[in-house]
């Protein structure tokens, strides 16, 4: 049924609906806005999917599929999954390629005349997921549009947990470059009919309506979101394909969070021509992110990647796979790692250790999405800022440029202490979020309900010397609220003015005037407090607001620097070598090594790499190898490559 509602808000809904219950109607109409996305349906401690979603879940999922009442003279065919394990059952989806769009209550239940009010608050799909238990901690994942403008693919790819922006244009034949270096979870195309590298693309892939691909309506979203007149500053107003690819790609992040990305706000042009072409049957053969086995170790950034914090991770990732043939930045970063040898790095990685994924969470405070621990956690990081600038090694121009980024506004750490419970609870509708003194009818509400435990002691007290009854207990618990507690044994001496409100096997339990008074009050306390908490952490996200861009560089400048310390304790440890660069172009290298076989020898003991020598140059451009089979011949033509891509990513490499 739900695979072929009619549009949202059209007269053949509203007549189909008709002859549904309320509860099915309600839900009908919000699977009508998203009827190629599975719906989970907030109920209660558990997320319903109905008819068609309910059967294509319990395939996937293998989950138990149910029938419960009629709505429209048929069963309701439905299955569900518990609200506290949820994360698990959208990352199992996610990884099939499957988008869910996320409906909870919004209403008030105590008001509500009917179904309590139900709205899709996010829509999780493989390239816009955000969760922090969704996403890989050391890989961004990135959502990729891609339209043809003539003989022109225009790319336009976001990280919406990270805020990346890029753009790109291309000819067919450097499709799959792209798509290798990208690694895309999620691709946005405008048509069924693809090229060979799209439809190989592991991504899942997401059709777009093709009006949705508008070269005109991309320019004005571009200069909209990142506040500008135009895209001339960013060397990319006259890229049109691209625009149109950006125009989808914006749309459909902005429908899937609901709300505008206010930490997208920097725009990365990328151009084929700057960029070392690494196709993808190289990215492949050299193993550098993956395995001839798709597995993520031993590979060259398995080997690198010795990051503290996920930041560093991503930023590593990035800088092997984009790799620019311009040599300014591979040098500046070839400077650094010279300065951190020489200062030493041990400190700043240990201090690192503790860093939070700051990056991440300025994307989750920008989309309103941040739970109250990564807040706490931003706190901690920004208070220990003073300590790591004062480790981070300087003294070169990259080094200077990224401890100057170590200092955001101290107005930001100052409101976190001031506003977040120094152990705040994981989540904000379990209370106990926001600091006690940060707002005072807050601390008042609270007050009544830790006043409790002395009025329960006092009044059970003065129960027993009134009644004589020794064992008598007042309690509480959340089904039946606050009791007066009697065994058998004490019947015989309750008063009159006692109210039965439950009775047990061996028990009695009642309630009086003074104590129903009381359960009001102090429940009443605990709900408003909880809505007072509520409201004061959207507050404070309005406030956060106004320093997404200080947070954002931070994150990038941590990022970085936690990247440039990873690849000097790889120097050190693995006694590599600065690379240089010479001018006319060659290759010389002396004793070479394949590092990732030479790291695996160590690792096993099986011996030591021979080293081999390898000179190109104007007058001996071309090798030629021969020997056996299984003689070495590729891992010497893949040590020479991966010893130049090395050098070209800003890393010291084998000797």
């Amino acid at each position: 049924m739900s695979s072929s509602l009619p549009p949202p808000d059209s007269p053949e809904l509203t007549a189909l609906l008709d002859g549904h219950t309320p509860m099915m109607a309600q839900y009908l109409r919000l699977k009508a806005g998203h009827p190629d996305t599975l719906l989970f349906y907030r109920m209660g401690d558990f997320y319903e999917l109905f008819y068609d979603d309910a059967r294509k879940a319990r395939r996937l999922l293998d989950i138990t599929l149910t029938t419960r009442g009629q709505s429209a003279g048929e069963p309701v065919v439905m299955a569900g999954v518990p609200v506290h394990a949820v994360e698990n059952y959208l990352a199992r989806l996610l990884k099939m390629g499957e988008s869910v769009a996320v409906a909870e209550q919004i209403g008030d239940p105590a008001t509500s005349k009917g179904p309590v009010e139900r709205k899709v608050v996010r829509v999780v799909t493989p390239g816009t997921v955000t969760d922090s238990e969704l996403l890989n901690d050391r890989a961004d994942t990135l959502l990729l549009a891609v339209s043809r403008q003539r003989a022109t693919w225009g790319l336009a790819w976001l990280g919406v947990a990270s805020g990346q922006l890029g753009l790109a244009e291309c000819g067919e034949r450097e499709l799959g470059s792209w798509l290798a270096r990208l690694a895309p979870a999620e691709l946005l195309v405008d048509r069924d009919e693809l090229p060979p590298a799209l439809l190989q693309c592991r991504a899942a892939r997401t059709r777009r309506p093709a009006w949705q691909f508008d070269s005109g309506l991309g320019l004005r979203k571009l200069c909209e979101q990142l506040k500008v007149a135009s895209l001339a500053g960013f060397n990319a107003q006259e890229l049109g394909s691209a625009h149109a690819a950006a125009a989808a790609l914006l749309s459909y992040a902005e429908h899937t969070q609901g709300r505008a990305l206010a930490h997208v706000n920097t725009l990365t042009v990328e151009r084929s021509s700057e960029l070392i072409e690494l196709p993808p049957t190289t990215h492949r053969n050299l193993e550098l992110t993956e395995t001839l086995r798709g597995e993520a170790s031993p590979t060259l950034l398995s080997l690198i990647d010795t990051c503290r914090t996920g930041m560093g991770s991503r930023a590593l990732r990035h800088w092997l796979t984009h790799p620019l043939r311009d040599r300014a930045q591979a040098l500046a970063r070839h400077g650094a790692i010279a300065q951190m040898l020489a200062d030493g790095v041990e400190p700043l990685r240990e201090l690192l250790r503790g860093v939070s994924d700051v990056e991440r969470i300025s994307a989750r405070i920008a989309l309103r999405q941040v739970r109250p621990r990564e807040l706490s956690g931003l706190r901690q990081t920004l208070a220990e800022l003073p300590r790591l600038r004062a480790v981070a090694p300087r003294g070169s121009a990259l080094l200077d440029s990224l401890h100057a980024e170590l200092a955001p506004p101290p107005a930001v750490g100052e409101l976190l202490a001031r506003a977040i419970a120094a152990e705040p609870a994981v989540l904000l509708r379990d209370g106990g979020v926001i600091a006690t003194g940060f707002d005072a009818e807050l601390d008042e509400l609270r007050a009544i309900g830790q006043n409790c435990d002395d009025f329960l002691l006092a009044l059970e007290a003065r129960e027993r010397e009134r009644t004589g009854i020794t064992n008598l207990r007042v309690q509480f618990n959340k089904v039946h609220g606050f009791y007066i507690e009697v065994t058998s044994s004490g019947r015989d001496k309750v008063p009159a003015d006692y109210q039965r409100r439950q009775t047990l096997k061996n028990a009695e339990r009642f309630i009086t005037p003074e104590l129903k008074a009381f359960e009001d009050k102090a429940l009443s306390a605990q709900d408003r407090a909880l809505a007072r908490e509520k409201w004061l952490f959207e507050l404070l996200l309005d406030e956060l607001q106004g320093f997404l861009g200080p947070l954002t560089a931070l994150g990038r400048a941590l990022a970085a620097l936690d990247a440039l310390a990873a690849l000097t304790e790889r120097a050190a440890t693995l006694d590599w070598c600065a690379p240089e660069f010479v001018n006319p172009p060659c290759i010389e290298i002396q004793a070479g090594r394949h590092p990732v076989v030479q790291a695996r020898l160590a690792e096993t003991g099986a011996g030591d790499f021979i080293a081999n020598d390898c000179r190109l140059d104007a007058r001996t451009r071309l090798q030629i190898i021969t020997g056996p089979n299984m003689g070495g011949k590729s891992t010497y033509m893949r040590q020479v490559a991966l010893i130049v891509l090395l050098a070209s990513m800003g890393s010291y490499g084998r000797r």
